[in-house]
């Protein structure tokens, strides 16, 4: 019998001291713009965790309102808005 796969915490983190609102949006949440809301640390490091299942899944931060690529991510795919969103892969 095949072992499903756990859910394993996942963390988005995006260094932004001057921003208001971070949220995370992704494939793994359907693009929700407001639920993956991050919080931030007192050296301006915003966070979230989210137990995603292993898969590959695209994200983009929405910094004060405005969408925007994980500057720290290496691998990115083109979307259908002319951009490109993020990816990560959960193992």
């Amino acid at each position: 019998m095949p072992r499903i796969a756990e859910a394993k915490p996942t963390e988005f983190k995006l260094y932004s001291p001057g921003a208001k609102k971070v949220v995370v949006s992704g494939s793994f949440n359907k693009w929700d713009t407001k639920k993956l809301l991050a919080k931030k640390d007192s050296k301006g490091t915003w966070s979230a965790k989210v137990a995603l299942k292993p898969g590959r899944y695209e994200y983009k931060f929405i910094v004060d309102g405005n969408w925007i690529n994980d500057p720290h991510c290496t691998s990115c795919v083109a979307n259908s808005l002319g951009s490109h969103n993020c990816v990560v892969e959960v193992k």
